[in-house]
């Protein structure tokens, strides 16, 4: 806790802020804004070669003197992104056909950016690093330089709209920093995998954060995912006494999920890349669900051969031997590009041929994709679990289910993105084996939200009691015929509303793997009756704020 007896507390307006829980722990201090963009003039780099030859150099000194292990790993991981060629090819082609060196290495920073946005949230998350060395490229080209990050002079919260990770990196000395809150990012992103290395509370995704004013004693709740703008005596120590069990339940917990009284939650990893799938598979997961399959076909003007499809989906399955593993197909169109799929020009490519849809262009991609997916688990010996992104109806269901199983893949699943399978799952699910719901799309349909838009970020709260009742009948039509829900999307890695998701009927949860410890010990201190509490409050609720609060009275944990 920040010693304020040498300087006056400033207090601000009773309240609180709610965002995401991404790093655990209570932190009480000032505010502290910091906001990108001072620069300093530098020599500018004669070309691209030198600009990325640069800041590869100025990476690694970094890294050399990071203060943490994971800190060196992500300053090390950019200066590899510096050096790629495929990011400074696209540079280079640009740069060839007449544009300016800066804006051409921005434009095809973003561009890579915008595929990786389009394959979930982990993937989301590193287009942000993508972004970050783009513009320190531009920048070396146009001889400018970030200045170093400024500090107050005693420990603070530091707030911003968004870190980037060489900020972050450089910034994160825990004897400064207390806390953080961002009105952007997530729980994957390397400010908050760094804040936990270091034991820094963290509160990501927290709108109206840069609105406080700088001074004001605020109390991050890391674990919780809310910034209280009044320092309540009681509350911090109501908070760090939870904070204090939940530490408990974390150091006691590994192996597979469950909740208190052994009702079996199955805690899976997330992932979009065959480096992402490898990695995860030596942490304390239970498998994967969904493996990502797009970034084989993304910006490729030729489909795979199956025989590098078979490759790829063999390695992943070896890696997690007995443990599941769920392909998803490939989910093209909206924000994904990939060429010679030739897909049309859509007004509204979000509402258009996206997911098994593309399977309409008589391309026959799918039908060859799942002979890969087949061929690989029939070579491993391994689970055969794949679904369909993007199902709408019965019909589309009924196709892919056949199509599946004529390829030799026994256990058949579909995501439920849309309103129309959350509402109908009691016909979906009758001929098919499980059903994932993606409640990033699910929100963004049902409300009407763009996901990738930041200013929607309230319509896209997990809490909404809109999408909680669109889980709960996708659970209730399931329940018909015993068919297994799982869960995957931002709402899963965050323990209160993984609670919720399992109190719904949720029964697998999908997420990034650095999230897994915190809702296996939030669940393990829960039993299904506490869940299912939960959840009842969580709908009754009239608005995500309310349903937050009402659920936070229940899981006291």
């Amino acid at each position: 806790m920040t010693d304020t007896t040498s300087r006056a507390r400033t207090s601000g307006p009773a309240g609180t802020l709610h965002g995401i829980a991404a790093s655990p722990g209570v932190a009480v201090g000032p505010v502290a804004h910091w906001e990108a963009g001072a620069v300093v003039a530098v020599e500018p780099a004669a070309d691209l070669a030198e600009a990325s030859a640069r800041v590869v150099a100025d990476l690694r000194r970094r890294a050399d003197a990071a203060a943490t292990g994971e800190g060196r790993t992500v300053l090390q991981t950019l200066a590899a992104l510096a050096a790629d060629p495929e990011l400074l090819g696209a540079a280079a082609a640009r740069v060839a056909a007449g544009e300016p060196g800066a804006h051409a290495v921005r434009a095809a920073a973003g561009g890579y950016a915008d595929q990786l946005r389009g394959l979930g949230s982990y993937l989301r998350e590193r287009a942000h690093d993508v972004v970050d060395v783009g513009a320190r490229l531009a920048d070396c080209l146009d001889g400018r330089a970030t200045e170093e990050l400024p500090v107050p002079g005693h420990p603070f919260i530091l707030v911003a709209r968004d870190l980037a990770p060489t900020e972050t990196a450089a910034l994160l000395d825990p004897a400064a920093v207390l806390g953080i809150v961002t009105e952007l990012g997530g729980v994957t992103s390397h400010t908050t995998i760094l804040a936990r290395s270091l034991g820094i509370p963290a509160v990501v995704a927290c709108a109206g954060a840069t609105q406080l004013v700088d001074g004001w004693e605020v109390v991050v709740d890391g674990g919780g995912g809310e910034l209280h703008l009044d320092v309540d005596p009681e509350l911090v120590s109501t908070l760090r006494q939870r904070e204090r069990r939940l530490a408990r339940r974390l150091a006691d917990t590994a192996g597979p999920g469950h909740t208190a009284d052994k009702t079996a939650v199955t805690l899976l990893a997330n992932v979009g890349t065959l480096d992402d799938a490898l990695a995860a598979a030596a942490s304390d997961v239970e498998g994967v669900g969904p493996f990502r399959t797009e970034f084989l076909f993304l910006d490729r003007s030729e489909e795979p051969e199956v025989d590098e499809q078979v490759a790829v989906y063999r390695a992943v399955l070896d890696a997690y031997g007995d443990r599941r593993v769920v392909f998803r197909t490939l989910d093209a169109g909206s924000d994904k590009s990939v060429p010679f799929l030739h897909l049309p020009a859509e007004g509204n490519p979000a509402l258009g041929i996206r997911g098994l849809r593309t399977r309409t262009l008589g391309a026959h991609v799918l039908e060859r994709q799942l002979a890969a997916l087949a061929a690989a688990a029939a070579d491993s010996g391994r689970q055969r679990w794949v679904m369909a992104p993007t199902v709408s109806t019965v019909e589309e269901t009924e196709t892919f289910a056949r199509l599946a199983r004529a390829a030799g893949l026994a256990t058949v699943g579909i995501m439920v993105e849309v309103p129309a399978a959350a509402l109908r799952s009691a016909h979906l699910l009758a001929d098919i084996d499980f059903a994932s719901v993606g409640t990033n799309d699910l929100a963004q349909y049902a409300l009407a939200a763009d996901r990738q838009l930041s200013r929607l970020g309230s319509l896209l709260d997990p809490w909404q009691p809109a999408v909680l009742d669109l889980v709960a009948a996708t659970c209730a039509g399931a329940s018909l015929h015993g068919r297994l829900v799982g869960v995957c999307g931002e709402a899963a890695a965050d323990p209160r509303p993984s609670a919720v998701l399992v109190g719904l009927g949720a029964r697998s949860l999908s997420m990034a793997p650095v999230a897994v410890p915190g809702v296996r010990a939030m669940l393990a201190g829960l039993d299904l009756d506490t869940c299912e509490r939960a959840a009842v409050l969580a709908r009754q609720a009239r608005t995500a704020p309310e349903a937050r609060a009402a659920v936070a009275n229940v899981l006291s944990g």
